[in-house]
């Protein structure tokens, strides 16, 4: 059977689109790797383990979960878990350039890491999102034993598969994204506003120049089914 390629050229752009949007950042601060804050920069006494821990970035939210003892287990793309099983080079933080390789190669770890690394200087929120999900929220010890046995190589995806999948499939036992629902209606309130057709085009070409797309995609191939399932 063939396979309906609106819902795949719909996700290819959205993908390269959630891509620009995140990447941009990374690049305009990546003269330099700066240090994380030194060890107890935070206060951890307040910390539960299972509980869910929150970083705001300037564009998007940073999560994982808390595992006592100053550990955070958080999912982060990675291009070195390819190419390498040594944990030694695998722990060491990661820099821009591997994060920015392993969105592109979609690959990551679910890695656990001390607070000061997991937050790198952001303020942390502490079970920010229970309100959204009070009727879900499993218990903290099982919240953290989930996040344990998920620890170590993984695939990666801004639409399917990124840090706010796996902290909402730990305590709240469904992976799911908000804040990349929150984009994918964004981008469907544009394409649906007649006035702004041609912003939108405008923006699948940006994100087409800016990070690429396979020799053989045209545009009609990606840009009329998409089009019709946002229509959808």
């Amino acid at each position: 059977t063939m396979k309906n390629p609106v819902p795949q050229a719909a996700s290819l752009l959205l993908e390269k689109l959630m891509l620009l949007v995140h990447v941009r950042p990374l690049l305009a601060g990546s003269g330099g790797e700066a240090a994380p804050p030194a060890p107890g920069y935070y206060d951890t006494s307040c910390f539960k383990r299972g509980d869910l821990l929150e970083v705001p970035r300037t564009l998007f939210i940073h999560f994982g979960i808390y595992l006592g003892e100053n550990r955070v287990a958080h999912l982060m793309p990675d291009i070195l878990p390819a190419f390498t099983a040594d944990r030694r080079h695998i722990q060491q933080v990661v820099t821009n350039k591997r994060l920015i390789l392993g969105v592109v190669a979609r690959t990551a770890s679910v890695r656990v890491d001390t607070v000061e690394d997991f937050a790198y200087g952001g303020s942390i929120l502490v079970n920010h999102m229970d309100r959204l999900f009070e009727h879900q929220v499993l218990g903290s010890e099982e919240a953290a034993r989930r996040a344990e046995k998920l620890v170590g190589a993984t695939a990666y995806s801004l639409l399917w598969n990124n840090c706010e999948h796996f902290v909402t499939y730990c305590r709240y036992g469904a992976p799911v994204s908000l804040q990349t629902d929150k984009f994918c209606e964004t981008v469907k309130m544009i394409i649906r506003d007649q006035r702004s057709v041609l912003a939108s085009v405008l923006v699948g070409l940006a994100s087409i120049v800016c990070l690429g797309l396979a020799p053989s995609t045209t545009l009609p191939t990606i840009f009329i089914p998409f089009f019709l399932w946002m229509a959808g």
